[in-house]
């Protein structure tokens, strides 16, 4: 019978998420659902210094947003928790009894000062700095005598002598260490607490984890974990090691290009789904390059599909799935986009006029003053070509224009323009939207006119005219 699939997302709650973290809890829980297994949500807060409950209620506020359901966690316990380190003191405290019972841990004395003594030693020696076994044999009488004089012991874990650990990766492949080479390794403190390795790996033998995609500055954890599971006599969770994210130059992310935190995102205005679109693509790869919703995206998600390049963080490419989102958001989403930026009762016509234009909220409030209120300064661009077009235009503009109406009929408008100056093509259209919106660019003119007010469609070819006939 096959093991159900059990993955975790296991923060640390000292800060804010950053798309880093949220790559990993995205990669374990499309895992899961995608083997229809479970998803846990284990807070590792054993270091009470650098964490705190704004941190926790921010990770599972940050999870929920996303859409990231977990089936147990710090506030969904499920009888194989709790899913806080802090409160799982009881159980480090027997697996370590355990272990030193079975002579496979021993309590080290040396101090700080040693330890780095021996580092500088082992670096100097052209080495890779490693514990050299100083506290390994010591007997009973030399124990005592460290402890007479004071010394605090720590809890080193005793790698098996000349053993080759292998073990497969489900990103890297296959992987294999020499014990010797990794040497001896802190389990517990000297202040009686249990060190990350130690911890991690037997709260993810507890609760039944069978698969973990975390980054690759874990690879060399996986080895001397799985050696305190086998210790343990518990079957070894499979690791998978993710590239790390860079930026679109390839050097580490900037705090602009994607390392700040997910809040930053949800402030901007970005859709979870667009989120969800760019990292599941970054280290794992989709047939389908298009759009796909949360279904799709669990379907599509193969451990053949992982890669080991570095996965490329592109703000761009955010912009690009950000939109797609807009495009298939409801329109009530997008009208309080609108709330504040145009006048009240306007913004359904207002979305409507603009949407294809819309990306963020910024955009919203970018576009609400140009439909309905004041023009920004205009550019020496638009200033030249407004000139160059004459106040002779702007002034059969206006006379193409009737105010009995609500707003200006753009054909009608484009109609008598043609009939009136002889322009068609880019020396009509772009002094034509230049006065009405001091840009090149932007939603249909026929769509924004149906909504522009006709009386500030007079007032800025009034204004085009002005600045026309000054430059005389």
């Amino acid at each position: 019978m096959n093991t159900p699939v059990v993955t975790r997302f296991a923060p640390s709650p000292s800060g804010a998420l950053h798309l880093g973290n949220i790559r990993t809890a995205l990669f374990n829980w499309l895992y899961a659902r995608q083997q229809g297994g479970r998803f846990l949500v284990r807070i590792e807060d054993t270091d009470q210094a650098r964490s705190d409950e704004a941190s926790v209620a921010g990770v599972l506020r940050d999870l929920a947003w996303l859409g990231l359901a977990w089936d147990a966690g710090p506030d969904r316990e499920d009888g194989q928790g709790p899913y806080r380190q802090s409160a799982r003191a009881a159980l480090y405290a027997k697996a370590f009894a355990r272990l030193e019972s079975q002579g496979d841990a021993y309590p080290c004395y040396c101090t700080t000062l040693e330890l780095e003594v021996a580092r500088r030693t082992e670096l100097a020696a052209g080495r890779a700095p490693r514990y050299l076994g100083t506290c390994a044999a010591l007997n009973a009488d030399e124990r005592a005598a460290k402890l007479a004089a004071g010394r605090e012991a720590s809890l080193r874990f005793r790698m098996p002598a000349g053993a080759v650990l292998a073990f497969e990766d489900l990103v890297r492949g296959p992987q294999r260490f020499l014990a010797d080479e990794l040497g001896d390794f802190v389990i517990r403190r000297s202040d009686g607490s249990s060190s990350f390795l130690f911890s991690n790996a037997v709260d993810d033998a507890a609760m039944g984890v069978t698969h973990v995609f975390r980054g690759e500055d874990h690879v060399a954890n996986t080895p001397r974990q799985r050696a305190i599971m086998s210790a343990l006599g518990v079957a070894p969770t499979q690791y998978g090691h993710l590239p790390l994210l860079v930026g679109s130059a390839g050097a580490p992310l900037s705090k602009r290009e994607g390392s700040a935190s997910l809040q930053a995102l949800v402030q901007e205005g970005f859709f979870p789904e667009a989120i969800l679109n760019q990292l599941a693509r970054l280290g794992h790869h989709y047939a389908d390059e298009a759009w796909l919703d949360v279904p799709a995206l669990v379907a599509g998600f193969e451990l053949s599909a992982l890669g080991r390049a570095p996965a490329r963080f592109d703000r761009v490419q955010l912009l690009h799935w950000q939109k797609e989102a807009v495009h298939r958001a409801e329109p009530a989403t997008l009208e309080r986009w609108a709330k504040g930026a145009v006048p009240p009762q306007q913004e359904a016509a207002f979305v409507r006029a603009v949407r294809a234009n819309l990306v963020l909220p910024a955009d919203a409030a970018e576009w609400g003053p140009i439909v309905f209120g004041e023009l920004p300064c205009a550019s020496d661009e638009m200033r030249t070509l407004l000139v160059s077009a004459g106040g002779g235009f702007f002034e059969a503009a206006l006379a193409a224009i009737s105010l009995d109406e609500g707003h200006v009929s753009y054909s009608s408008l484009v109609a008598q323009l043609k009939a009136s100056t002889g322009r068609t093509g880019a020396a009509l259209f772009k002094p034509l939207r230049a006065s009405l919106t001091h840009r090149l660019d932007g939603p249909e003119m026929a769509a924004l006119l149906s909504v522009m007010p006709a009386g500030l469609v007079r007032d800025r070819f009034a204004a085009a005219r002005s600045l026309a006939a000054s430059s005389l």
